[in-house]
């Protein structure tokens, strides 16, 4: 695990989901949420079977002793490059997307398989790196956890009892630039690929970003700073009927990412396309520039 950035405790739950935890240090986690729905967890719960988190190393040093202490890490390292040669994968574990090609450089120049968590990047030029990289066979992934939402799976499966889909809205709390892509993934196996254009005619730091689907369906994503009440809802609205979802199971959503990414370790095959995350992260570049331009409509085929 590596990398940590203020208001993301990654490193504290997804070491967990592989190692377990002590309950005692996990209670001094600056994130209080993360030892509540680990503690509703039976032990059985945790693991995933030939995995460990060997290493960790977070950008201010203490993080990383507190964490390798409540996730049962047993070594500490003073500099990433460090696990070079002693572990299999790497996670990085920090959600600044431009950011990412930087922190993934000595990995993925090594050849070690890579996961970051979302967004992958935020701008244009990083994209293209990424894209380059994954061209050439570099083992890449990286996802946001709501690809995995148990509550909306199974609108994943049919939308059938609603008619013809025509409205998706997906409320969200914090910032487009971070926390946008948990939106649109949580949309996107819903709809599949075949976003068309993006508006973002947020003000301040808020953001009001429709999406166009190429089957007609319009997606709201309505992001507040402070929206937590609604972090977790999902509204479809078809011809014929509608459903609002809500979605609790963090830990569950968490778990199967890191599961995902661990069989495409083992069997080289993606979970998913890498064209998917490529379009997301087109969708999250628009949601930017669409806001910088003053809440101009962007096609995604002018994007890369």
């Amino acid at each position: 695990m590596l990398g940590m950035v203020e208001g993301n405790g990654h490193p504290y739950s997804w070491s967990a989901i592989f190692n377990g935890y002590d309950k005692e240090e996990m209670k001094k986690c600056p994130f209080p949420v993360i030892p509540q729905y680990l503690g509703l967890q039976p032990e059985s719960h945790f693991g995933i079977p030939g995995c460990k988190v060997t290493h960790i190393w977070t950008d201010d040093p203490q993080n990383a002793v507190s964490v390798a202490k409540a996730a049962l890490i047993p070594h500490v390292v003073k500099h990433p490059e460090e696990v070079l040669g002693e572990v299999d994968a790497v996670c990085i574990t920090t959600d600044i997307g431009y950011e990412h090609v930087e922190r993934c450089r000595p990995f993925v120049e090594a050849g070690i398989p890579v996961f970051v968590d979302k967004p992958l990047t935020d701008n244009r030029k990083d994209l293209k790196i990424f894209n380059q990289w994954v061209k050439e066979g570099k083992p890449i992934m990286s996802s946001s956890c709501m690809r995995y939402t148990k509550e909306y799976m199974p609108y994943r499966i049919s939308t059938a009892d609603l008619g013809a889909l025509r409205l998706i809205v997906k409320p969200m709390a914090k910032t487009w630039e971070r926390y946008g892509i948990h939106a649109m993934e949580a949309v996107y196996p819903i709809l599949g690929p075949g976003f068309i254009s993006v508006r973002n005619t947020g003000t301040g730091s808020d953001n009001l970003v429709t999406v166009n689907h190429k089957t007609g369906v319009t997606v709201q994503i309505p992001q507040i700073t402070d929206l937590y009440g609604a972090f977790g809802d999902l509204f479809i609205a078809g011809t014929v009927s509608s459903v609002h979802v809500r979605s609790n199971d963090t830990y569950y959503s968490f778990k199967k990412q890191l599961e995902a990414f661990t069989q495409y370790l083992r069997t080289g095959i993606r979970p998913f396309p890498y064209e998917q995350t490529e379009e997301l992260m087109k969708i999250i570049i628009a949601g930017i520039e669409s806001k910088q331009q003053g809440g101009i409509e962007i096609s995604l085929d002018q994007l890369i």
